[in-house]
């Protein structure tokens, strides 16, 4: 079978075969997800991971995108008779939207212009005269035949300055002279950023720009955005600019033929149409193509981020006690089992007189006792370090951790429909309590209940295309989500949206019947959910867990149209296969080979072994607490010099946030990360990771604290 042209190419572009790519989009066009192909279809793609399969459903949809868009243009030609052989043959071949747009761009409908109006006067047939730079041409006769008052004409001036409009405005449009002004713009166009008169004051944030240039090829994508974001909100005036006498060299090469009187009428055309109508388009793209690099960059950024926040250690389930402090109101305290549930909500005074710290802590001893609390969670927000002084100076048993959570996004959820509906008897206060303390059992099922752009990572996730942010971040949620699996007899609606597969409707039914029913005993009993057809149980099966089921493998990621090959493979070892799972000797004795068949290779069986070692083994790294310095609990406690421990919140293009326990976090800069040289943080942090940080700065008055993290 010969390969669609787009397939071949993609697999150029990403360096892969042809027929992995085609075997990709096929499953992909069948309605399978990225992490079901990754997962469980590696013999069809030949294992291309996620990113893989990602970056070829982009690239197969922009190409799509490039053939309606084409397909398009050439009816427009054909219903108004301007389609030639050529030009049609020019636009079939056409492999980017530029391309295509630079060869509609002279016949699309446009409105009035001076090329027009010129036109509409009759000067068209002189414009073509002058076009073709005859060298014998007397100018200045050929426009005096072209005077007519009836027609606004009423000078040589007045038809040759008309025909320069239609000549500038032909050059403007010209593919050549566009590609060629495009490189230019590309490889040599700066930035240059100013204040907006009288605006020194309100834009001080943006001071770094009040007189900056910079070249637009090596722009960092987090000064592109603040630039764009200081021109949006009116303080600083931003252009892209060459030098104009470069541009008009190379303008002039391509259309202007000699040196005669037409030849001069052509040059006086190509500065005007350059400066007019080309600088002004040119600026436009560059512009346009700087925003989307940046828009790429800024999102690769906070999907990272998002992924590392959501697939946290995880204290898993233990018995929580959650704190969302406050000094004035008292701080919420809710009381959790070990699902997650509300026991119990209270709220203590530990911040104001001698007697309100004493029932506090009563109380606080009590509750722990009384629900056998292994663990208490404290939001890191207003009080949260003076809490938890506070509940160090108790006598608690030392088996009960107490751990600082980032309540980033607890208040979003807690004023959520989601929330509302999840704990309709109790206030936004009790909701965003419970929020601290499963985040500590369990980030990611919590997380997923926030909308990403509200949890506290990223950079300029408001400017950029927020269409393709949410793509990637739903790309994200969904790679977290499956590659840790889902216990389908607690996980939340929200969580179980998900699943591979899933999806909203099909969340809630799974709910729905939960609730009816009781627990599912057995993954093939999710078939008897309400619209949880054939297709929907293939692609998610696979990520959903049910412990202690009826099947041995109901726990784990083997998929169940594998079950009857591992009971092949028990069988043929003579032993079950909860025996199998459990004596690594019996498994060491099975030839894979031996089970190869046409759906089935080595990649799906080595997976299958290595899940029979450890079914359903949660990838996310063990829990590790975070503890913060003793008596260092405001900005004002900093003091250059100082090491500490902290927690990255967020890795951006130029570094990394920590938190250090003063209710403010300090950046490292990209400088200050390693002793080397360093081209991108992510090489060195992630989000949740504990580093050990050297107070170098502290400013006051701008809330800045500059750290190092360097030996």
């Amino acid at each position: 079978m010969t390969a669609h042209p787009h397939h071949t190419r993609i697999a150029t572009e990403l360096r892969t075969s042809a027929s992995q790519v085609e075997s990709t989009i096929s499953l992909l066009d069948d309605g399978a997800t990225i992490p079901f192909v990754a997962r469980y279809r590696k013999e069809a793609t030949g294992g291309l991971d996620e990113v893989a399969i990602m970056s070829i459903r982009d690239r197969i949809a922009q190409l799509r995108e490039l053939d309606a868009r084409r397909e398009v243009i050439l009816k427009s030609l054909h219903e108004r008779e301007r389609l030639t052989d050529d030009l049609k043959a020019k636009i079939v071949a056409a492999e980017s939207l530029t391309v295509l747009e630079d060869l509609y761009l002279p016949y699309r409908p446009k409105r009035r212009t001076r090329a027009t109006i010129a036109k509409e006067r009759g000067l068209e047939p002189l414009a073509n005269r002058i076009w073709s730079q005859d060298a014998q041409m007397d100018v200045m006769t050929e426009a005096a035949t072209y005077v007519d008052s009836e027609k606004q004409v009423d000078s040589v001036d007045d038809a040759l300055a008309g025909a320069r409009d239609i000549i500038a405005e032909w050059i403007s449009e010209d593919q050549r002279v566009r590609a060629t002004l495009r490189e230019l713009f590309t490889s040599q166009g700066r930035f240059q950023s100013t204040v907006a008169k009288g605006k020194d004051a309100e834009a001080s944030k943006y001071r770094d720009y009040f007189s900056w240039e910079e070249p637009l090829a090596t722009a960092p994508s987090h000064r592109v955005l603040a630039m764009l974001r200081g021109e949006k909100e009116s303080v600083l005036k931003l252009h892209v600019v060459v030098p104009e006498e470069t541009a008009l060299s190379l303008a002039q090469s391509l259309v202007v033929k000699g040196q005669n009187p037409a030849s001069a009428q052509v040059t006086f055309a190509a500065q005007d149409g350059y400066r007019r109508l080309l600088a002004p388009s040119m600026e436009n793209e560059v512009r346009e193509l700087a925003k989307g690099k940046a828009d790429d960059t800024a999102i690769q950024v906070f999907a990272d981020n998002v992924r590392q926040l959501l697939l946290a250690s995880p204290l898993g389930q233990k018995a929580v006690l959650a704190i969302d402090p406050g000094f004035r109101t008292g701080c919420k305290v809710v009381c959790l089992d070990r699902q997650g549930r509300l026991l119990h909500t209270d709220v203590i005074f530990p911040h104001q007189s001698p007697d309100a710290v004493s029932r506090a802590g009563t109380t606080v001893v009590e509750l722990c006792s009384r629900f056998q609390i292994e663990s208490i969670a404290v939001g890191n927000g207003t009080a949260g370090r003076e809490t938890e002084t506070f509940l160090r100076t108790l006598s608690l048993s030392s088996d009960i951790s107490i751990v600082m959570v980032n309540e980033s996004g607890a208040s979003i959820y807690s004023a959520s429909a989601v929330a509302r509906e999840e704990f309709p008897d109790h206030d936004i206060t009790v909701r965003g309590a419970v929020s601290i303390g499963r985040r500590l059992m369990d980030p990611l099922a919590e997380l997923v209940k926030v909308d990403p752009k509200s949890i506290g990572v990223g950079q300029y996730q408001h400017d950029v295309d927020q269409t393709l942010l949410k793509q990637r971040l739903d790309d994200v949620v969904m790679s977290c989500v499956n590659t840790v699996g889902v216990e389908v007899n607690t996980a939340s609606a929200q969580l179980l949206t998900a699943v591979s597969g899933v999806g909203p409707q099909l969340a809630k039914n799974i709910v729905t019947y939960r609730d009816e029913h009781g627990a599912f005993p057995s993954r093939v009993l999710l078939k008897k959910v309400p619209r949880f057809g054939p297709k929907a149980f293939e692609q998610a099966a696979g990520f959903l867990r049910i412990k202690d089921g009826e099947h041995p493998l109901d726990a784990s990621a083997v998929h169940p149209e594998r079950y009857k090959l591992v009971s092949a493979m028990a069988k043929d070892t003579k032993c079950t296969v909860p025996e199998l799972m459990q004596n690594e000797g019996l498994r060491n004795t099975i030839d894979l080979n031996r089970y190869c068949a046409d759906d089935v290779g080595l990649p799906t069986l080595t997976d299958i072994m290595a899940e029979l070692a450890k079914p359903g083994r949660d990838p996310r790294e063990e829990f590790e607490p975070i503890r913060f310095a003793d008596g260092i609990q405001k900005m004002e406690d900093l003091k250059p010099g100082m090491k500490l421990t902290g927690v990255i919140t967020n890795v951006t293009a130029f570094g990394a946030f920590v938190d250090v326990g003063v209710h403010q976090d300090g950046l490292v800069h990209i400088s200050q990360l390693a002793n080397r040289f360093v081209k991108d943080p992510n090489e060195i942090v992630k989000v949740q990771q504990q580093v050990k940080v050297t107070v170098l700065e502290v400013d006051l008055a701008r809330k800045r604290i500059s750290l190092s993290m360097k030996e």
